[in-house]
């Protein structure tokens, strides 16, 4: 059976990828869609090489945004997928790369512990500003607290400099500036740009499975 793992970015939950899992286990793949928030980059890595170890066979890695982060240093992915997430190369983090744009800038709230959340009017405009009012409100409703300190994280893995992988540039892009994943993507074998803001697993779900698939067949002719 094709093996997927979805890997959400900051302040997401893995039920942001309900529809797209759902859709590709349909289609007849295992996924699995490993929860992050585990107080650094090492710690959110280690969980999702936990998860590609456990399955069968190697899976195709998606990662969103952050998650392009933690995908970076999984070892044992067939092909690892970008979605507007960063690839990092040796010394790099999210944060050098200045991933945060001023309007997700605005969007973030401190918290008294240290941790921050974003205000849901504000993450509207930056995360979902091109999805449906009611799957833009329920996906808001969805968002946690982050703890601090994981977008400094350093991969000691580069996958991406030995693994096949796909970059998706997120063209109306409000999160992470469509310039900066053109050069991200310069990394990648294969660069698709898609009209979408920054999360099509909400608005655009089909997008992601039909990338997928695409990418499974062609892996099953070679």
């Amino acid at each position: 059976m094709a093996a997927v793992v979805l890997v959400h970015g900051l302040y997401h939950r893995p039920e942001h990828f309900a529809v797209v899992a759902e859709r590709l286990r349909t289609a007849g793949c295992a996924v699995v869609v490993p929860e992050l928030h585990r107080g650094s980059l090492s710690a959110d890595t280690a969980a999702v090489q936990a998860a590609v170890d456990a399955l069968p066979e190697l899976p195709i890695v998606l990662g969103h945004s952050y998650g392009g982060s933690v995908i970076t240093g999984v070892r044992g992915a067939r092909h690892l997928v970008y979605l507007a997430a960063f690839v990092l190369d040796v010394g790099e983090s999210a944060a050098v790369l200045g991933g945060v744009s001023p309007q997700l800038q605005d969007a973030i709230n401190p918290e008294p512990d240290g941790s921050t959340s974003l205000h849901p009017d504000r993450a509207v405009e930056a995360l979902y500003g091109d999805c449906p009012e009611h799957l833009a409100a329920w996906a808001v409703g969805l968002l946690r607290s982050q703890a601090p300190g994981c977008g400094r994280g350093v991969p000691q893995h580069h996958s991406w400099k030995h693994v096949p992988s796909t970059y998706i540039v997120c063209a109306q892009d409000r999160a992470i500036a469509p310039g900066l994943q053109r050069m991200m993507a310069s990394r990648c074998n294969d660069v698709r740009k898609w009209q979408t803001g920054h999360s099509p697993f909400i608005g655009r779900p089909e997008l992601i499975v039909e990338l997928v698939q695409e990418l499974l067949a062609s892996k099953a002719k070679i």
